[in-house]
């Protein structure tokens, strides 16, 4: 028995020091997240004063880019969200909606608001997808721009995606939602990071070209390969006819906790991540890729549930193999609007998928983890995501289950205790408080301080109510994929924002 105890008493010992060397370490991680986002926002903004976006629109060097949007189901909302894509403010662009075998009249609806008829098209078929039954393009021009496959459900966003990038035209291609509103010079902003990239390729130095007479040599110049920027909740602001005219903090009690946490994670984690160049993953939501790379790289997975993270993992793999520098660039300004899940059932829906698709994503490319033949991705990015990402949900339920086994034992020191639950809690807070006002403060998104005040609050509470929801689902997503539970591409139940709402401020 006494050895029992000695054993038991090494486990405690072993398990209680792993905890708190890993929440030191998490904490620190956020804190460094938090200075080099800083420092990235600021490099931004001073970049931004001198930028010119007009020069861009009159400029015959500016790539097109295909707008792929994949729809299932989308009837509340298709028809603003396709006016709304196609007023976007760029010399160069097509829209490309993917109709995935709705069952409700999202294509009925497409044929006759914008006077579309059946067209034979060179459909191409570089990544392999459920059949395509059908092209539509409109007689009218004034839709020219638009262009909606009809196909066989794929059962997956991804295989939606990648019958877009087939039919896509140009050399970029934007994926996003048929639920999200896009800003006006999302495209223009959204481009800049691979023109930047591109004109640093030639500088004169060496010997001088017998051609020419001029001096050429290759920079250390890295190929752009993605792009992303912030992301916010659409729900409650103010939309007429595509356009936020208001924008307001989700009413809705678990949007309104997921617009606190998106701006955490765009404005602290991503905007950091991009500074190093080890950006983990380009938002499902709004992302813009190289079309070349992407294809070379498989496409999207149609069997994976973190599609979006999964093609950019398999594109820097890929840039990797291939010896080829690049980056992944991310913007701070929030240029794409999102309806959140409004409801609990929903919201547990969504999440499930997402730790589905981590673990999934851990357990196919766990070749990268700490390999440095992929570099960045393989020493840091991985890394992370193996144990800050990954891990997290598993070690904060078995600290749950401990302290509840030391409370029940009554070998709790409850002094130390109430010490390290206050630090986390306040740390916690800081951190998201301090995202939400420097992004405030950076670009005044909100019209009151007391809205921005009613986010903040937020931060209080999620350690009470919203962390734990997060916790348990992406536990729920880990058991779904390790016994292989199945799982459909399901209906969002969008409610929709296509008319102008009057409230008071």
């Amino acid at each position: 028995m006494e050895q029992t105890t000695t054993i038991w008493e090494k486990i405690a010992w072993f398990f209680e020091t792993f905890v708190f060397l890993y929440g030191t370490s998490m904490l620190l991680m956020y804190a460094l997240l938090a200075m080099l986002s800083f420092i990235s926002i600021r490099l931004y903004q001073k970049k931004a004063a001198y930028a010119d976006y007009t020069k861009l629109l009159d400029s015959p060097l500016v790539p097109g880019i295909s707008i792929i949007a994949p729809a299932y189901n989308e009837s509340v909302t298709i028809i603003t969200n396709v006016r709304s894509l196609l007023t976007l403010n760029y010399p160069k662009f097509e829209v490309i909606i993917i109709n995935d075998g709705s069952k409700d009249d999202t294509l009925e609806k497409m044929i006759a608001e914008f006077s579309m008829v059946q067209v034979d098209f060179a459909y191409n078929e570089k990544i392999v997808t459920q059949p395509v039954k059908r092209v539509f393009k409109s007689t009218n021009p004034a839709y020219d721009k638009l262009l909606v496959i009809d196909k066989v459900n794929g059962k997956s966003k991804a295989d939606a995606s990648n019958a877009g990038i087939n039919a896509a035209a140009f050399p970029y291609f934007l994926c996003t939602d048929v639920d999200c509103i896009i800003e006006k010079d999302t495209l223009l902003r959204m481009i800049k990071p691979f023109m930047d990239e591109e004109g640093k390729k030639i500088r004169e130095v060496g010997e001088p070209c017998p051609e020419c007479g001029y001096r050429h040599i290759q920079e250390d110049s890295r190929r752009v390969i993605a792009s992303g920027a912030t992301l916010r909740m659409v729900n409650s602001c103010e939309v007429d006819e595509g356009v936020i005219t208001r924008v307001r903090p989700p009413k809705q009690l678990i949007p309104r906790f997921q617009e606190m946490e998106y701006i955490r994670a765009y404005v602290l984690g991503k905007m950091g991540w991009s500074y190093i160049n080890s950006v983990p993953n380009v938002s499902g939501g709004l992302g813009l890729f190289d079309k070349e790379v992407a294809v070379k790289a498989g496409g999207y997975d149609h069997k994976s549930f973190g599609e979006d993270m999964d093609l950019v993992t398999r594109m820097c793999t890929y840039m990797r193999d291939n010896k080829m520098k690049y980056a992944i660039r991310y913007i701070p300004t929030t240029q794409c609007w999102t309806e959140g899940p409004p409801n609990l059932k929903i919201f547990g829906r969504q999440r499930t998928r997402w730790g589905r698709g981590l673990i999934q994503i851990m357990s196919i490319h766990k070749k990268i983890i700490f390999n440095p033949r992929y570099g960045r991705l393989g020493m840091i990015v991985f890394p992370y995501n193996l144990f800050f990402e990954f891990l997290a949900p598993v070690i904060e339920f078995l600290g749950i289950l401990y302290y509840i086994y030391i409370i029940a034992t009554n070998q709790i020191n409850w002094p130390f205790a109430k010490i390290l639950l206050l630090f986390v809690y306040t740390y916690s807070v800081m951190i998201t408080t301090l995202a939400i006002l420097w992004d405030q403060i950076t670009y005044r998104y909100y019209k009151t301080w007391r809205e921005v005040l009613g986010i903040c609050l937020m931060a209080f509470l999620e350690p009470i109510i919203y962390h734990p929801l997060i916790v348990f689902f992406a536990l729920k997503g880990y058991f779904n994929f390790v016994t292989n539970r199945k799982h459909a591409w399901g209906n969002m139940q969008r409610q929709g924002f296509g008319q102008k709402q009057t409230q008071t401020a």
